[in-house]
């Protein structure tokens, strides 16, 4: 059961299919508030996330509909998406779920400067810092209770904090930290997870009640923070409360393409050396894929009796026996056909046979 309550509190610590087709005509709705008080959501279990908002959508989800073609090419239609690709390329656009600090450990506010909120400081996103007021656009009510749903591209735990701009927010002059509003009006701890990870279907999602005082062009501006790890994930939705529910404008229907994969990688594992009790390993990662990829995870469960004693070039969690790597800051960008290696010892006895471990783009 989820249980929510108030608090004047918030704290300062921020964080962050269905086909194509499918999610641009779902994407419907928002987030909970109470006005001047922040509202706290709280389930029972362990929450898992990597990815970004789909309802209210973030710019870099709906630019990469707006972009995708039938033959998985990116070629935007919207005006702002299409600036976004000639400033950063199509890479994040096939890494819209990657908007992220590693280093980030929830700071928001002298953190990621001015005019960086939307990338959160990441370079690989400076195209969607752009001020412009034809971004595409989720229609919103004021005041009306929604649903909330955030791409799980990964499983990690973590927190949620929910911002919106201040009244006579102006989209087409440069987002800075004094046009958002001092506290967030929504904050979610672990929320349930739906689906798989690693599609585009799996999400958090839970619901509440959006700001009444709001009117207009506003961006809601999300912080994820893993509970695990220093990583952090920033994103803007780009939002106008005129009555809507949820409904987007200034993204062209992307039809019916295949199956949109962002990217495909492989990991090889093989032992380096070995001993009474232990044994050292080396993976490497390559980009399989025809895109280049900004992150990668990999993940494995090691046989009873063993426990990973170190491990290098990747930043690692544990859960009982399995294993997850995720890229290190500096070797998480890919180019098509390009590796990158990790290591890790392991004590206990037994070594390990296997040769592939499975491997995903985030």
């Amino acid at each position: 059961m989820i249980m929510t309550r108030t608090t004047a509190d918030s704290p300062r610590r921020l964080v962050p299919a269905t086909r194509a087709r499918a999610l641009f005509l779902v994407l419907v709705s928002l987030l909970a508030t109470i006005p001047a008080l922040s509202l706290v959501v709280t389930a029972g279990g362990e929450a898992e996330a990597h990815g970004t908002p789909m309802k209210p959508a973030s710019r870099t989800f709906l630019c990469w509909q707006d972009g995708l073609t039938d033959t998985g090419e990116i070629k935007p239609v919207n005006p702002a998406c299409k600036n976004a690709q000639a400033v950063s390329g199509t890479t994040p656009f096939y890494n819209w779920f990657s908007v992220l600090r590693s280093d980030g450990a929830g700071r928001t506010r002298g953190f990621v400067p001015d005019g960086e909120l939307c990338s959160g400081g990441n370079t690989n996103f400076t195209g969607f810092n752009a001020p412009r007021g034809d971004w595409p656009l989720t229609h919103l009510t004021s005041g009306a209770t929604v649903d909330f749903s955030y791409n799980a591209w990964a499983a990690h735990p973590g927190w949620f904090y929910v911002y919106i701009t201040k009244d006579g927010f102006d989209p087409t002059k440069t987002l800075t930290w004094n046009d958002i509003e001092d506290r967030p009006f929504l904050s979610v701890d672990h929320p349930p997870l739906n689906g798989s990870p690693g599609t585009v279907e799996a999400d958090y999602s839970w619901n509440g009640q959006l700001p009444a005082d709001k009117s207009g062009r506003h961006i809601i501006y999300m912080v994820w923070q893993r509970s695990d790890s220093a990583e952090t994930f920033y994103s803007c939705s780009d939002v106008v409360f005129d009555g809507g529910n949820g409904e987007v404008t200034g993204i062209h229907d992307p039809g019916n393409p295949t199956e949109p994969v962002p990217g495909t990688c492989t990991a090889t594992r093989k032992t380096t050396g070995t001993w009474n009790g232990g044994y050292q390993s080396e993976v490497t990662v390559t980009n399989s894929g025809n895109v280049p990829m900004l992150g990668w995870m990999v993940d494995w469960t090691l046989p009873g009796g063993q426990k990973v004693e170190s491990l290098w070039s990747g930043s690692a969690t544990y859960t009982g026996q399995d294993v997850m790597v995720h890229n290190a800051g500096w070797n998480g960008s890919l180019a098509p056909g390009r590796s990158t290696t990790f290591g890790y010892v392991v004590s206990g006895s037994g070594g390990e046979t296997a040769t592939t471990l499975p491997c995903r783009v985030g």
